[in-house]
C-alpha cells in the first residue's frame, strides 16, 4: 500500500507577452517515505479501550500503570491513562513502605487524592498491594522485634592506656631528642628507693626550652571531650619547673600545653594530671616534656597514661557470641573449636562463663569430626546474668577432636568466655584455652539463620555487659501480625469506598523451590526496604492477610494472590496454585490469581498457553496483572522495525490467548506495566523499548498489536 502526493507545478505566461504560447502543468508523483505511511497506520487507531465492546455481563478492566505524580499533575500520562484505559494501579504509592511511617502511622493523604481524580474520570483503581516482602517500611517493623535492651550497670573506670617504669630497655613509648641524653640509674634509685628510673640530662641551657625534648607516646590519639589522667614520679639534681606540649607524634607540635607545668625538686614527688581534651589538643599521641630552659638531670618514673570510662570496662575484656533466631533440632545450629586428639578413656574438664539474652539450655560435648560421634557434657541451664560452669566427661573413643556447643533448640542469644578444657591427672593438662582477647581464633560456626561474633571490649565476663532480651518466637508473631492488621485495615478502610480489587498478597512463591515460600532467612544481607512477614507469621501469613483484607473490604471486592515468571516456570505456577489451596483450606478465600508477566519476544508461546491453561482451571478469575515486554535484551538504541514486529505480535499473541483460554466470567483484566519505553537511568528494564508508546508518548508498533488482541475480544 504506497500513498502517493501529487505535486502541481503551474508556470503562468507572462502578462506581457503577446504570443498565443499556451501555459502547461507538469504532473508528478512522489512516494511518502514508508516509515511516514507506517506511522500514519498506527496513528489511525482509536484509544486502546474503545476496542473493548460495551457488555454489561463482563467483568473485563483494561488496566495502567503508573505513579500519583504522573496522573495528578494532569499531564500527557494522565490524557493518555483517560483515554485507553479504564483501570489505573499504582507501582509504588499504596504499599507499605510508601505509606508507613516510622512510628507506625499511615500517611493516606496522596492515595485519597488520586481515588478523587480518578473517580471524576470513570477510572477504576485496583490496590496493589497489601502483604509483599519488598518496598516494605522495615525500620519499623524490625523496630517492633527488636530486643529490649537494659544497659549493664558497672562503676566508671580509668583504663590505662600505656605506661612505662623503665625496669627495662624497651623504648617503644618513648623517645628524645639529641640535647636530652638518656640513660638509667642504679638499681635502688628509682622513685621510693625501688627498681631503678630513667635520667634525663640537659647539659646547657638551650635558647628555647623545646630545643631539648622527652617523648611519652601513646595510641589511639586523644579526642575532643575525652578525658585523661598522666601520672609520674619525678626529682631534678636542681628545683626545675618545665611545660608539656601536645604533639600529634614526636617532633609534631599542635599546643602549647598538654599536661600543665610540671615542677621538680631534689626528691622524688608524685605528679598528677587529669586533663579533657579541647579541639586544640585533639588526635595528639605525644606528650611533649620541654627541658632546655635548666642545665640539669631529670629523673623519671612510674608513667601512667589513663583515659576515663564512664561506662566501666574493668578487665573484662570480650566474650563470644552466638545468635539463633527460631527454634529447630538442637544439632543444626553449631559452634565449634577444634582441638589435638584426645585420649580414650580420659575424663575431661570443662569450665566457662555463660550468659544468655532468654532463659534455656544449650549441649557441649567432645566429638569426632571424622563420624561425628561425641561425648556429652549434657544440657546446660543457662540464665540472665554470667555464671560459671564446670562439667565433666569421660571419652569413650580415641578419635575425638572437636569441642562442640549445639543450640538449635534454643533462640537467642548466648554468651561465652573464659572457656578451658583440661584432662584430669595429667601433668600439664590444660588441653584449650579461649579469653577471645585475641580473637574468635578457630571457633567456627554454621545453620541457618545464626550469627555469631566477638563482643565490644569490656562486654566479657565481670564486665558490663547490656542485658539483650530477645523477644520470642510468639512475641514477634503477635506483633508482626498486628503490624499487618493495622496496615491493611487503614489502607481497606480509606479505599473501599472506589478501590473494589486488591492486591493482597504480592511474590509469595520462592524461585528455586517453587513449591515452598520466600524467605529472608539465610540471606546474608536483606535490603533496607525488605520484610519477610512470612518469616514470623508463618505459613499462614497469607491466611491471615486475606483474613483482615476480607473483614474490613466491601461485600463483593475481590481479593487476588500474584507472582512473577508463571509463564518461565511452570513449576512456580503450579505451586502458587497449592499455595491458594493451602489458604482456602485454613479457612480464607481468594477470588482470583494475577500473572505478572514481564515478558520479552522469545519467551515461549507455549509456555504462555499452558500458564494459562492452569490458571484457567482452578476456576479463579485471572488477571495479567503487570505485562511489558522486551526484544529479549536489545536496547531501544539498537532496536529493529523487525524486533517491534516480534513485539506487536507477542503483545496480540499474550492478549489473544488470554480471551481465548481463560473463560469470560473468569477474565478480570489485563494491566500493563510500562507504557513507555523505559530511560537508561530507570530502575525498571533500564533502556528497553517494553512500551506501547515511545519516551516522547508515540505510539509504536506494539500499540497495533494490543489493539488488535483486544479488537478480537
Amino acid at each position: 500500500m504506497k500513498n502517493l502526493y501529487k505535486v502541481v507545478l503551474g508556470f503562468a505566461a507572462s502578462a506581457i507577452m503577446t504570443s498565443c504560447t499556451k501555459s502547461e502543468l507538469l504532473d508528478y508523483q512522489v512516494a511518502k517515505p514508508a516509515s511516514f505511511a507506517n506511522q500514519e497506520i498506527i496513528d489511525s487507531y482509536q484509544p486502546l479501550k474503545t476496542y473493548l465492546k460495551p457488555d454489561p455481563n463482563s467483568t473485563f478492566k483494561f488496566g495502567i500503570a503508573g505513579s500519583i505524580g504522573d496522573y495528578l499533575n494532569k499531564g500527557v500520562f494522565y490524557r493518555l491513562a483517560n483515554s485507553n484505559f479504564n483501570e489505573i494501579v499504582l507501582g509504588y504509592e499504596m504499599k507499605h513502605g510508601a505509606v508507613v511511617r516510622d512510628d507506625g502511622t499511615l500517611h493516606l493523604d496522596d492515595v485519597k487524592n488520586l481515588l478523587e481524580a480518578a473517580k471524576s474520570n470513570g477510572l477504576a483503581v485496583y490496590g496493589h498491594t497489601l502483604c509483599w516482602h519488598s518496598n516494605q517500611n522495615a525500620k519499623y517493623l524490625n523496630s517492633l522485634i527488636a530486643p529490649i535492651v537494659i544497659p549493664g550497670q558497672s562503676t566508671p573506670t580509668w583504663d590505662i592506656v600505656t605506661e612505662a617504669d623503665f625496669e627495662t630497655n624497651s623504648n617503644s613509648n618513648y623517645e628524645a631528642n639529641p640535647n636530652a641524653k638518656l640513660s638509667f640509674t642504679a638499681v635502688g634509685q628509682g622513685a621510693g628507693g625501688t627498681g631503678r628510673a630513667i635520667k634525663i640530662t640537659n647539659d646547657a641551657v638551650r635558647a628555647n626550652d623545646w630545643d631539648a625534648q622527652f617523648f611519652f607516646k601513646f595510641s589511639p590519639v586523644v579526642k575532643v571531650g575525652e578525658k585523661y589522667e598522666f601520672s609520674m614520679d619525678v626529682k631534678a639534681d636542681e628545683n626545675a619547673s618545665f611545660p608539656t606540649q601536645a604533639h600529634r607524634a614526636p617532633y609534631q607540635y599542635k599546643h602549647w600545653d598538654f599536661f600543665g607545668n610540671i615542677p621538680a625538686t631534689s626528691t622524688w614527688n608524685k605528679y598528677v594530671k587529669t586533663v579533657t581534651i579541647t579541639q586544640e589538643m585533639a588526635d595528639c599521641g605525644a606528650i611533649a616534656f620541654n627541658l632546655g630552659a635548666k642545665a640539669t638531670s631529670y629523673y623519671f618514673d612510674n608513667f601512667t597514661l589513663k583515659k576515663y570510662n564512664a561506662k566501666g570496662s574493668g578487665n573484662a575484656g570480650h566474650a563470644y557470641f552466638f545468635t539463633n533466631q527460631s527454634v529447630k533440632d538442637f544439632w543444626a545450629v553449631q559452634v565449634a573449636h577444634d582441638l589435638p586428639t584426645l585420649q580414650n578413656n580420659q575424663e575431661y574438664t570443662l569450665k566457662f562463663a555463660a550468659k544468655a539474652t532468654a532463659e534455656g539450655n544449650i549441649r557441649a560435648e567432645l566429638q569426632s569430626s571424622s563420624d561425628y560421634s561425641s561425648n556429652s557434657f549434657g544440657s546446660i541451664s543457662l540464665g540472665l546474668g554470667w555464671k560459671e560452669y564446670e562439667l565433666k566427661v569421660t571419652t569413650s573413643a580415641s578419635n575425638r577432636n572437636r569441642f562442640v556447643i549445639s543450640f538449635g533448640d534454643y533462640a537467642g542469644t548466648v554468651y561465652i568466655d573464659n572457656v578451658k578444657l583440661t584432662a584430669a591427672g595429667n601433668t600439664n593438662n590444660l588441653i584449650s584455652a579461649s579469653d577471645f582477647e585475641s580473637g574468635a581464633g578457630e571457633w567456627v560456626g554454621w545453620g541457618d539463620g545464626s550469627t555469631r561474633g566477638l563482643t565490644a571490649q569490656g562486654q566479657g565476663f565481670g564486665g558490663a555487659l547490656d542485658q539483650v532480651i530477645e523477644k520470642t518466637p510468639a512475641e514477634k508473631k503477635q506483633l508482626i501480625t498486628g503490624a499487618l492488621n493495622k496496615f491493611i485495615s487503614g489502607m481497606v478502610d480509606t479505599c473501599k469506598y472506589y478501590v473494589k480489587a486488591w492486591d493482597v498478597v504480592n511474590e509469595p512463591m520462592d524461585d528455586g523451590r517453587p513449591f515452598e515460600l520466600k524467605t529472608g532467612i539465610g540471606k546474608d544481607k536483606l535490603g533496607s526496604d525488605e520484610f519477610y512477614w512470612q518469616d514470623y507469621m508463618g505459613r499462614d501469613y497469607a491466611v491471615e492477610a486475606f483474613r483482615i483484607t476480607r473483614q474490613h473490604a466491601n461485600q463483593g471486592d475481590k481479593l487476588f494472590i500474584n507472582d512473577y515468571n508463571l509463564e518461565y516456570n511452570l513449576d512456580k505456577c503450579r505451586g502458587l496454585i497449592e499455595y491458594v489451596k493451602y489458604i482456602e483450606s485454613r479457612g480464607a478465600h481468594v477470588d482470583g490469581i494475577g500473572t505478572q508477566m514481564h515478558i520479552d519476544i522469545n519467551t515461549s508461546k507455549e509456555n504462555i498457553a499452558q500458564m494459562f491453561t492452569l490458571l484457567a482451571a482452578t476456576g479463579k478469575m485471572i488477571k495479567v496483572s503487570e505485562l511489558d515486554m522486551g526484544l529479549g535484551g536489545v536496547k531501544t538504541a539498537d532496536a529493529t522495525e523487525a524486533h517491534y514486529k516480534a513485539q506487536s505480535d507477542m503483545y496480540k499473541y499474550v492478549i489473544d490467548k488470554y480471551f481465548e483460554i481463560v473463560p469470560k466470567a473468569q477474565q478480570y483484566g489485563i494491566t500493563i506495566w510500562s507504557v513507555t519505553d523505559q530511560p537508561e537511568n530507570s530502575f525498571w528494564r533500564a533502556g528497553e523499548p517494553i512500551g506501547l508508546w515511545t519516551e516522547g508518548y508515540t505510539r509504536k508498533p506494539a500499540y497495533v498489536g494490543v489493539a488488535e488482541g483486544l479488537r478480537g475480544k
